[in-house]
C-alpha cells in the first residue's frame, strides 16, 4: 500500500507524518453478536501500550463507581474537583472507558475535573435507544448532586451521545450542560457528507457496507435519520457553548462542519476547530505534538465552564 502524500510545505509535525507512514489501513474485523467480546478485547489491547504511557505520565486516580444505576469509571487529577460528563467512542460497538485514558486522564489532570465515564452497553447485544437511556440516567443523577449543570465531553460515537443527550435533556425540562466538547462526532449514520467519499483516513478503515452495518446494529428499526440517532438532523436551538475538533484528513470532517454550520445557524456559540493533516479522534496518539496541543486547547474550553 502506497505511503500516504505530504506537500513539500506541510505543517504537519514529523511524528504524526512518521505515524501515518508506519500506520498503513488496516482490515478491520466487525462485531456480531457472536464475536463481541473477542473483538472488544482485541481493540483493549491494541491500546494497552498507550493506556500505560498516559498511566506513566501523569498522575491520577481510577475509581469504579455506581451512577444512576450505570457502571462508571471516574478519572481524577485531585480529591474534589468539578464534574464533566464522558461518553468514549467505538462506534457504538467497541470501546470502554479504558481506552480513552489518554484522552480523559489528561483532561482530568489540564482542566482540573473528575471525569465520569459510563460503562454504556453496546450493540448489537444493546442497540438504540439502552445507551442513550443510560446516558440520561448518569446525567440525572449528577445533576442531583450539581444542580449548576455539568460539562458534557464525547468522542465520536460519545460525540454522538453527548448531542442526543443535550436533545433530550432539552425535551425533559431539564438543565442542559454547561457546555459541550466534542471530537469528531459521529453525527450523520447515514453518511451522506463530502468526506465520506473524500477521505478514507487511517483509524476509520472501513468500506461502506461495514460502517453501514456498524451504524445499522446501533440504531436498530430507528431511521437514520431521527436527529436522536443523525444528530445533523436536530434543532440546536438553546444548545450550550459548543467546542468541535477534527482534522482535514478526518473520515468524519462533514459530520462536523454541518453540526458546526447547523449551530451558527441556530445562534448556538460554537468553535470548529479543524487540525491540519489529522484523522479521526487524533487527539488520542500522545506522541506527536497535535494531539497534545488539541487537548490542552479543549482542557481550556473545558476549565471555562466548570
Amino acid at each position: 500500500m502506497n505511503s500516504p502524500a505530504f506537500h513539500p510545505l506541510s505543517t504537519i509535525s514529523d511524528a504524526a507524518k512518521a505515524w501515518l507512514i508506519a500506520n498503513p489501513p488496516q482490515p478491520r474485523t466487525m462485531v456480531t453478536s457472536d464475536n463481541a467480546e473477542q473483538v472488544r478485547a482485541a481493540v483493549r489491547d491494541g491500546y494497552g501500550p498507550a493506556i500505560a504511557a498516559v498511566r506513566a505520565e501523569l498522575t491520577f486516580t481510577e475509581t469504579d463507581v455506581t451512577i444512576g444505576g450505570v457502571d462508571c469509571s471516574q478519572i481524577a487529577g485531585r480529591s474534589s474537583s468539578p464534574p464533566v460528563l464522558y461518553f468514549f467512542g467505538g462506534g457504538h460497538t467497541v470501546g470502554s472507558p479504558e481506552e480513552d485514558l489518554t484522552i480523559t486522564a489528561p483532561l482530568a489532570v489540564d482542566a482540573g475535573v473528575t471525569v465520569t465515564a459510563p460503562r454504556y452497553s453496546l450493540a448489537p447485544e444493546a442497540p438504540y435507544p439502552a445507551a442513550l437511556e443510560q446516558a440520561l440516567a448518569v446525567y440525572r443523577a449528577l445533576l442531583e448532586h450539581h444542580r449548576d449543570g455539568v460539562v458534557v465531553v464525547g468522542e465520536s460515537a460519545g460525540g454522538n451521545l453527548a448531542l442526543a443527550l443535550t436533545q433530550r435533556a432539552r425535551s425533559e425540562g431539564l438543565a442542559l450542560p454547561r457546555a459541550l466538547a466534542l471530537l469528531s462526532p459521529w453525527s450523520d449514520l447515514a453518511f451522506t457528507g463530502d468526506s465520506q467519499l473524500a477521505n478514507r483516513d487511517p483509524s476509520l478503515f472501513m468500506t461502506d457496507g461495514d460502517l453501514v452495518a456498524m451504524a445499522d446494529s446501533y440504531r436498530g428499526d430507528t431511521p437514520a435519520s431521527d436527529p436522536l440517532i443523525s444528530p445533523i438532523h436536530a434543532d440546536f436551538d438553546g444548545f450550550p457553548p459548543t467546542l468541535i475538533t477534527t482534522g482535514t484528513r478526518d473520515l468524519l470532517l462533514s459530520d462536523c462542519v454541518r453540526v458546526a454550520h447547523a449551530m451558527g445557524q441556530a445562534n448556538v456559540d460554537v468553535t470548529l476547530r479543524v487540525w491540519e493533516g489529522m484523522w479521526h479522534v487524533f487527539e488520542f496518539y500522545r506522541e506527536f505534538p497535535e494531539a497534545r496541543e488539541s487537548m490542552r486547547e479543549v482542557s481550556e474550553f473545558v476549565r471555562r465552564f466548570v
